[in-house]
């Protein structure tokens, strides 16, 4: 699961040289992706990407991460400076940098939806605990463990953090986490999509057992579509990069796509292409080796 690979071509259409494909958006994920695990974006990296941009290649960071967790990147951003947050619930424009982003696109989760999920899931996995994401708001459960770098707004029920009255109830709902403390990750990934269906779209990007709900149908996969036929980009021209299963849609959508060398299982399978780790600078190595091809 953690082992790097060698830096493969994607696949292309038989009698297809290198050299025609012409690519004009690049999207990548960010943790275990574009950063390194310190959470940084190293000098190649950000030459790279600016590279590429130089070249007429928009960069779109495509991530699970909610929009006040995009300072990692703010000063990475060039032309649109657009984002795709929260597994695609989220575009959000990051010029005014860290906390004074601007919602572009929101794909909520209806409440009614949620709710549904929770109950469903607390059913079939005895021990779920939940926290609610909203656009511009966090609250969890009590029981919920401290998994991210903030503090919620609100500790309740995730019954009560969905009613109709309850917190920032005029705010969007952009997804659902749901953490087990004993299960394992991908049994649980799997469990929770069977116990709700087509209620929300169920997918994970941690290693440990936290799955993330979104509205249904939104992926990043399909928001990366929506932002592409806006600027009249065909799958075919786009690059993707992702580590995580909700990383799979994307780079199965994308006209080449590439696992990171500590990419899951899932995401080696779905990918054209392989490249190396996070930590060596996967992203960068392809776009520099792209940019080469394009003469």
């Amino acid at each position: 699961m953690r082992q790097n690979g060698p830096v493969t071509s994607a696949t292309r259409q038989p009698g297809t040289p290198a050299a025609a494909f012409r690519p004009r958006l690049i999207a990548t994920d960010l943790d275990g992706t574009l950063l390194r695990d310190d959470k940084s974006v190293s000098p190649r990296t950000v030459a790279a990407l600016a590279a590429a941009e130089e070249a007429g290649i928009e960069v779109f960071f495509v991530t699970g991460r909610p929009a006040r967790w995009m300072d990692v990147v703010s000063d990475h951003v060039h032309g649109h400076g657009l984002a795709i947050c929260g597994n695609g619930a989220a575009v959000v424009d990051l010029h005014g940098g860290p906390g004074s982003h601007r919602f572009v696109k929101v794909r909520k989760l209806a409440r009614r939806n949620a709710l549904d999920a929770v109950l469903l899931l607390r059913e079939a996995a005895p021990g779920t605990v939940f926290a609610v994401e909203q656009t511009f708001g966090f609250h969890q459960e009590p029981a919920y463990p401290k998994l991210h770098m903030e503090t919620p707004d609100n500790l309740l029920p995730a019954e009560d953090l969905l009613a109709a009255d309850g917190p920032d109830a005029d705010q969007p709902v952009l997804k659902i986490l749901a953490y087990h403390p004993e299960l394992d990750p991908d049994a649980f990934l799997t469990l929770a999509r069977l116990a709700v269906g087509e209620r929300a779209n169920v997918t994970r990007s941690s290693p440990s057992a936290l799955l993330e709900l979104s509205g249904p149908g939104v992926s990043k996969a399909s928001t990366l579509a929506l932002c592409c036929a806006e600027r009249g980009i065909s799958h075919e021209e786009v690059v993707a990069f992702g580590d995580m299963p909700n990383d799979v849609e994307m780079l199965t959508w994308a006209g080449r796509s590439y696992a990171m060398g500590n990419a899951h299982p899932d995401v080696l399978a779905a990918a054209s292409g392989r490249t190396v780790a996070n930590n060596e600078d996967g992203v960068a190595i392809v776009i520099e080796r792209m940019l080469a091809e394009r003469g």
